[in-house]
């Protein structure tokens, strides 16, 4: 019997309704011609490129008409990285929070909440740009720097293609609702101006001495938790929600409405984190699949939304015999490669799905599943005699660990409460396509007459997994 391995990460509120767990591997479907409908890739590994500065890496930004140079926020310095990723700081930056980046073509603007930096690339210079009230986020639009004010409802704008000055009069408040503004992001030539319980969407007026004004019936009631889970991605905006009757839905825009794409189980998981105003996500595209990627730095955790699939999985580093959370928290497209900041030192990494671990340390993989399809379990007790694991197989390594790579099997027969010991067999070594990942004499299912399988494995291979195949019989009792 065919299981169903594949899908996405679902654990719900009672694991004996649903255990799907999904670490460090993502679905991918075949639309025909495959063994089965689709397959589990393992998810990018961290190749290191440089260490900037001190860290932690607060932000990225290539710019916008020079792609031959990119720019890091590394703790309290600001550099310019060239593609061979030797790295010239250009002044310091104040805070310790993520910064919010944006560039006219010539100048490179850093908003540190609530200062403001300018970076003019053709005089090469490095100020702090004075401000009326200081910068929490700020945006481009039409030659315009937008930024907004901390703890406020108003909004700035520079003048235009001159992000050092701002006219004193050119201000206005986000005042359809009395919430503070979060942040403010510029999509498809309109700036979304994102409150803590509602939304505006504002375009260029032409109005003199603020040139921005608020479309009509653009607006909806649901605002922003955490101003850096705000994020551009398949055309379209990605934000943490809240407004005055919760919090801890995933959403991205439709329009000018917000869509919901988490699940029940992910904003189970969510909202069981505590204070969530701390989440940072950034996104990126490899090899047709979008993913938008939220970390919660005070839960430790990382969860990926993968736009092509509509299916949710789990990202996380490994460290002292427990998942953690991933050490990428902001990301830019420099130098053919999608480059990632750690959030804890001034490491830079290129996200590579030829690379299987994270910077040297171990990268564990974890898939957790109910072997009876979906609605056919009649609670008959049944004899499990084997599992085989469909997966590439021959992708071992010459030497070292990986040589004779291994994975792990654990089962739970009271739905995923408690679990066995772990069984491990062999995946082949390399060359040995041919081999099968097998699991024999695996016993009975006990009282709930159900069991959650899981494996897992920790070899630096290549890992595909195409499906799994159950041997099973009923007993009759």
């Amino acid at each position: 019997m065919l299981t169903p391995i594949l899908g996405q990460s679902y654990v719900a509120r009672s694991v004996n309704a649903a255990d799907s767990r999904m670490v460090n591997l993502f679905p991918e479907a075949v639309p025909e011609g495959g063994l089965t409908g689709g397959f589990l890739n393992r998810t990018p590994g961290l190749l290191n490129l440089a260490t900037i500065g001190t860290g932690p890496i607060r932000g990225l930004w290539t710019h916008q008409t020079n792609g031959n140079d990119a720019y890091v926020a590394s703790g309290s310095e600001f550099y310019k990285i060239l593609p061979d990723y030797t790295a010239t700081k250009l002044g310091n930056i104040t805070g310790t929070g993520p910064v919010s980046i944006a560039d006219n073509g010539t100048q490179i603007a850093i908003a540190c909440d609530p200062d403001l930096f300018i970076y003019n690339e053709t005089a090469n210079t490095f100020v702090q740009a004075t401000t009326p009230a200081g910068a929490s986020t700020i945006s481009y639009i039409d030659g315009y720097f937008v930024y907004n004010q901390p703890n406020s409802q108003i909004l700035w704008v520079t003048n235009i293609f001159d992000g050092m000055i701002t006219d004193p009069l050119a201000f206005a408040a986000a005042e359809s609702s009395p919430d503070n503004v979060v942040a403010v992001v510029t999509n498809n030539r309109e700036t979304w101006v994102f409150g803590t319980g509602t939304i505006e969407v504002w375009y260029d007026a032409a109005t003199v001495p603020f040139p921005l004004a608020p479309i009509q019936g653009a607006y909806n009631e649901i605002g922003c938790i955490a101003k850096s889970s705000i994020c551009k991605l398949d055309n379209s905006l990605f934000w943490l929600g809240a407004d005055p009757r919760g919090y801890g839905i995933i959403y991205r825009n439709q329009g000018y409405t917000g869509k919901r794409i988490s699940t029940h189980a992910v904003e189970y998981a969510i909202q069981g984190y505590g204070d969530v105003s701390d989440a940072r996500a950034y996104t990126y595209q490899q090899e047709g699949h979008a993913f938008y990627v939220i970390s919660f730095p005070t839960a430790g955790k990382t969860w990926v939304y993968d736009v092509s699939t509509g299916a949710w999985h789990e990202r996380a580093g490994w460290s002292n015999g427990d998942f953690t959370r991933h050490r990428s928290q902001c990301q830019m497209t420099f130098n053919n490669k999608i480059i990632v900041g750690d959030y804890e030192n001034g490491n830079i990494y290129a996200l590579d799905l030829d690379t299987y671990q994270d910077n040297g340390d171990i990268q564990k993989w974890l898939r957790s599943w109910r072997p009876i399809p979906e609605n056919t379990n009649t609670l008959v007790r049944t004899a499990q005699h084997g599992l085989q694991l469909l997966c590439e197989s021959g992708a071992g390594l010459n030497a070292g660990q990986g040589s004779d790579p291994q994975v792990m099997l654990r089962w739970s027969d009271d739905g995923g409460h408690t679990w066995s010991s772990e069984h491990w067999t062999q995946m082949g070594k390399i060359g040995q396509y041919g081999y099968r990942a097998f699991w024999r004499r695996l016993g009975m299912t006990l009282k709930l007459r159900d069991r959650v399988y899981e494996i897992s494995g920790t070899d630096p291979i290549k890992l595909v997994i195409t499906g799994a195949n159950l041997l099973v019989s009923a007993t009759g009792k």
